[in-house]
C-alpha cells in the first residue's frame, strides 16, 4: 500500500504539523517530496533534510498560496526540478479562532476573504495550475486536507468549518470533473495534537481540552499528524487506485456522537 517510488508528490503548507507528517511519511514511502512552505523556510528545510536524512529526495520551494503569481511558481519550479507530477495534497490552510461561535462579532468579512483564499481557493487553484502534469501521469491523484468541522460545523471558528465545508463540496465537484485521469480524495481530521491547537490557548487550557478530547473521543486516543499522514497515504496509492470522490473521517470515532455520516 505504502510504495510511491518513482512519484512526485507536492505538498502545500508542509512547513509544520499535519503537512510536515504527511510529507515525511510520503518521503519514507519513496516519492520525491515538494515541501511547500510560506514564511517558515526553517520548518520546511527541516523536513526536507529529514527525508533526505533516510534516503530520499525532496526540496522546498516557497509559495503563498493566497497568490496567484505564487502558485504559478510552485507548479513552475517542481515542473523544472523534475518534469512531472504524480500527486497533489493541498494541506495548507488558516483559521482565526473564535471557538465561541455566537460571537459574531469577532468574524469581519476581511477573515473570511482570508481564510476561504487559503482553505478553499487556493487548492483549486492548485488544482488548475497542476492539471497537465496530474493527467500526464496516468492516474493522477489529488488529496484535500479538510476537517471534521466540514461535517459538524465545530472548530477553531464558524468561517474556519465553512471554508472547509466548501472544500468537500469542492472535492465532490472535481472527482467528476476531472475522471477519468485523475482522482480526488479528502481526508477529515479531528482533534490532532499539533502546533496549529496548542498556539491557540495557553498551556492549561490546551491540556484540559487534550484529555477532555481523550475521555469523550470513542477510541480514547490523541490522534498525531502521522495518523493523519498514514490514513492520507492510502488514498494516494495504487490501492484506492478505485477511489475518487470520497472524504474520510479520520478522527478516532468523535463524529459518532455529533454528526449524521450523510453530512458527508
Amino acid at each position: 500500500m505504502s510504495k510511491l517510488t518513482g512519484k512526485v508528490v507536492i505538498v502545500t503548507g508542509a512547513s509544520k504539523g499535519i503537512g510536515a507528517g504527511i510529507a515525511r511519511a510520503y518521503g519514507e514511502a519513496g516519492a520525491t517530496v515538494v515541501v511547500n512552505y510560506a514564511t517558515s523556510k526553517e520548518g520546511a528545510d527541516k523536513i526536507v533534510a529529514e527525508i533526505v536524512s533516510k534516503g530520499g529526495k525532496a526540496i522546498s520551494v516557497q509559495a503563498d498560496l493566497s497568490k496567484a503569481a505564487d502558485i504559478s511558481r510552485l507548479f513552475a519550479e517542481t515542473e523544472k526540478a523534475y518534469g512531472k507530477l504524480d500527486v497533489l495534497v493541498n494541506n495548507a490552510g488558516t483559521t482565526k479562532h473564535v471557538p465561541r461561535h455566537a460571537d459574531l462579532d469577532s468574524l469581519s468579512k476581511e477573515d473570511f476573504l482570508r481564510i476561504f483564499a487559503t482553505n478553499t481557493v487556493a487548492p483549486f487553484q492548485m488544482v488548475r495550475a497542476c492539471r497537465s502534469l496530474l493527467e500526464a501521469s496516468g492516474l493522477g491523484s489529488v488529496l484535500m486536507t479538510s476537517s471534521i468541522a466540514a461535517v459538524m460545523g465545530g472548530g477553531s471558528s464558524v468561517a474556519y468549518a465553512a471554508s472547509k465545508g466548501a472544500l468537500n463540496t469542492m472535492t465532490l465537484s472535481l472527482a467528476r470533473a476531472l475522471a477519468p485521469k485523475i482522482r480526488v480524495n479528502a481526508i477529515c481530521p479531528g482533534f490532532i495534537d499539533t502546533r496549529w491547537f496548542r498556539d491557540a490557548y495557553d498551556k492549561e487550557t490546551a491540556e484540559r481540552l487534550r484529555q477532555n478530547v481523550r475521555n469523550t473521543t470513542p477510541l480514547q486516543v490523541i490522534s498525531t499528524a502521522e495518523d493523519i499522514a498514514d490514513a492520507g497515504l492510502f488514498l494516494i496509492c495504487d490501492a484506492s487506485r478505485r477511489i475518487t470522490g470520497e472524504t474520510l473521517l479520520v478522527d478516532a470515532g468523535s463524529h459518532l456522537g455529533s454528526a449524521p455520516l450523510r453530512a458527508r
